[in-house]
């Protein structure tokens, strides 16, 4: 089935809500087969809303509407569905027993607006509601249906998992799905990696199967290498996923460092647990910010010892032993590792200095980092970094680049 999803209400439009409910939608429409080819937003004007959902219905069998089916003056979904459909509003017995049974249920006092909630356009169907109060909506238009769903997050999946998908499965007739991996990179441009990858791009055009790849910049995350599969089954799927995960891992080398949501932490830690070896760490300007990231990795106790903050530069010359003198250099990069590998007890250690800005320091412009890495008390080694953009995406920056090399030292040894 094709399907459009309208997500409605003016507060999306203002940017006062980020409009997730669109996006955990399209990912269930995938994941049982169906196209999601367009998403639209709306504010709460009724002509408005009902220009969206006509034109929406000129191209796609189904419109998954969310949001404006509450109890209040702007809530005006059901009056745009009913114009779209050409029916009036009525009530609905058993709409209005649900939302009476609600308050009932919960010990409060019903406002008499509540039952705008129990009107439904004629024709239509409505789905129970078992989180909130508001019922959604199944409303036939000729050989075409709008579902009408909550905005209420967790009220709204509630009622596609239980109801939607099935429904949808039962007018498509053919069951099927629609799979994506994505492996991410770092260290390679996305340019770059178009061209490695371009000849099974080309061999993908012919290719049976039907798998696609595309490109996803993602900033200080690298880039991602997203496959699609559409397949009658999962397991069909994901042989398919599999054996152009392998083609393109043998393309892209260890520029991937994981899959889907595994972050540049996550594959560090697994280096280093299959390695047998911890980590410590010495921040200066990125202020704890690597150590941030590693704690939310489950199971980092295992591999991470701990991290000394030396923000101020008397912390770097008593605690970490770094020689007094200028700290934005290569050399304090290095002596801090070794000081975070002796003072923490571990393996191997990685080290940041640098100037987030917005001015200069030592004589050096806001962007100059250096990253040292201590893989032993003789294996030392630093980079430098001129990054760009504000004093929070420059301490970002450093902290993905930290990471990114000590992957490819430990990988290398």
């Amino acid at each position: 089935m094709q399907v459009e999803i309208v997500a409605i209400g003016t507060e999306l439009l203002l940017g006062q809500i980020v409009d997730t409910n669109s996006t955990w939608i399209a990912e269930q429409l995938a994941l049982h087969g169906h196209d999601c080819l367009y998403q639209s937003r709306v504010g709460d004007n009724l002509d408005r809303m009902v220009g969206v959902l006509r034109h929406a219905l000129t191209r796609a069998d189904v419109v998954i509407t969310c949001g404006g089916l509450g109890p209040t003056q702007d809530d005006i979904t059901r009056e745009a569905v009913a114009r779209v459909m050409d029916v009036p509003l009525i009530n609905e017995p058993r709409a209005e027993e649900m939302v009476r049974e609600m308050f009932r249920s919960r010990g409060r006092e019903m406002s008499e607006n509540n039952l705008r909630q129990a009107e439904v356009p004629q024709g239509a169907a409505i789905i129970e509601q078992r989180l909130g109060s508001a019922p959604g909506l199944i409303c036939p238009v000729v050989d075409r249906v709008i579902y009408c769903l909550p905005g209420v997050p967790h009220e709204m999946r509630e009622m596609m998992e239980r109801s939607v998908l099935v429904d949808l499965g039962l007018r498509a007739g053919v069951t099927a799905t629609i799979k994506s991996r994505t492996l991410r990179t770092f260290g390679i441009a996305e340019s770059r990696i178009a061209e490695m990858v371009a000849p099974r791009v080309d061999a993908l055009e012919n290719d049976p199967s039907g798998a696609t790849i595309a490109f996803l910049a993602s900033g200080i995350e690298g880039v991602k290498v997203r496959l699609t599969v559409k397949a009658p089954d999962s397991a069909r799927a994901n042989e398919i996923l599999d054996r152009e995960e392998i083609a393109l891992r043998e393309i892209l080398g260890s520029s991937v460092f994981g899959l889907d949501g595994e972050t540049m932490e996550h594959a560090v830690g697994e280096v280093l647990r299959a390695s047998g070896l911890t980590l410590g760490l010495a921040e200066s300007f990125t202020g704890g910010l690597i150590s941030s990231r590693i704690v939310a990795v489950p199971g980092a106790s295992e591999w991470f010892t701990g991290a000394v903050v030396a923000y101020n530069s008397k912390v770097k010359f008593q605690l970490l032993a770094v020689p007094e003198g200028p700290v934005v250099t290569r050399e304090c990069a290095i002596a801090m590792a070794l000081g975070a590998r002796r003072a923490l007890g571990s393996d191997v250690a990685i080290a940041t200095t640098g100037v987030a800005g917005p001015t200069s320091q030592e004589g050096l412009p806001p962007g100059t980092c250096f990253v040292g890495i201590a893989l032993s008390d003789t294996e030392v080694a630093a980079i430098s970094l001129q990054l760009t953009g504000d004093r929070q995406r420059v301490r970002e920056l450093a902290t993905i680049a930290a990471l990114g090399n000590l992957r490819e030292r430990l990988l290398a040894r």
